[in-house]
């Protein structure tokens, strides 16, 4: 049985919102843990804010005319792949991608929606692609439930700068991001904890070097966002702010001596995976 695969989400913005948390709910309901990753989880937790789901729609991320969403992109933990290939298949009559997930099926898998409205990409315990973010092997070991349906904002920041050629699609989810979000110095709902990033990237010289060079990048097409009057300046100032009080919260973290041995060599050795898009 095959379904056809779609590049984009045809549902509208709301419907997918409610499909994906519906989806996420049923797994809880299985004691099944599963968490929404990327733009989507950044949508959801804009929803107290008009404007924040304005500008992520207005700013078009994709490009002008173009859906905001391409797929439902979960993170689940190693541990529970059985479970979680139980839950899509049997529980909810998805439809199995047999080559990508015999392919790499110790770190993902991808599931069609029934009626094909989209495709579901499901990663184990880590992501791995310009850098390593990592979730933990199993329930209760781990940071996925921190927060629910989604990711936590903390691991959103560090999903999005991971990226060694960031985008402006991501530029654009970490903009909005920063303007709904403030930067704290722990774990709290609905705020960025500043000092968990900084710690991941004190161990990690290259991780670092592309997230600081990706959060600079956030604030130059914020200016030019604003002068484009696409952002208020208002909105120009609080997301630069914000963006600055976590760079300062990095730089000040104490280096480890892995970050301080890798930081000689600098760029001239790479310090980033090389990422291929999977072919579906």
């Amino acid at each position: 049985m095959s379904v056809p695969v779609k590049k984009k989400v045809s549902l509208t913005e709301e419907e997918f919102v409610q499909e994906a948390k519906n989806l996420i709910e049923k797994a809880q309901n299985e004691n099944v843990i599963l968490r929404i990753l990327g733009a989507l989880a950044i949508y959801i937790h804009s929803e107290h804010s008009p404007r924040c789901i304005e500008l992520h729609k207005g700013l078009e991320r994709l490009g002008k005319g173009k859906p905001m969403f391409t797929d439902l992109d979960l993170m689940g933990y190693k541990k529970q792949r059985k479970e979680i290939k139980k839950f899509f298949i049997e529980k909810m009559k998805y439809i199995p991608d047999r080559y990508i997930n015999a392919l790499f099926g110790g770190k993902r898998n991808i599931y069609y929606h029934p009626q094909g409205a989209f495709y579901v990409d499901v990663f184990f315990s880590k992501l791995m692609f310009s850098h390593d973010v990592e979730f933990g092997e199993k329930p209760g070991k781990g940071r996925l439930e921190l927060d629910f349906p989604t990711i936590t904002l903390t691991d959103l920041v560090l999903e999005k700068t991971q990226i060694h050629q960031i985008n402006l699609k991501d530029i654009v989810d970490l903009i909005v991001l920063f303007l709904g979000h403030d930067v704290f110095d722990k774990d709290e709902k609905e705020l960025i904890n500043g000092k968990y990033i900084a710690q991941i990237l004190a161990d990690d010289w290259g991780f670092w070097y592309d997230a600081t060079n990706n959060l600079e990048k956030v604030k130059s097409f914020t200016q030019q966002f604003v002068e484009q009057k696409k952002l208020e300046e208002e909105e120009g100032k609080i997301i630069a702010s914000r963006v600055d009080k976590l760079l300062q919260m990095i730089e000040n973290e104490p280096k480890t001596k892995k970050w301080q041995k890798r930081a000689k060599k600098g760029t001239k050795k790479i310090w980033y995976r090389q990422v291929e898009e999977v072919e579906r």
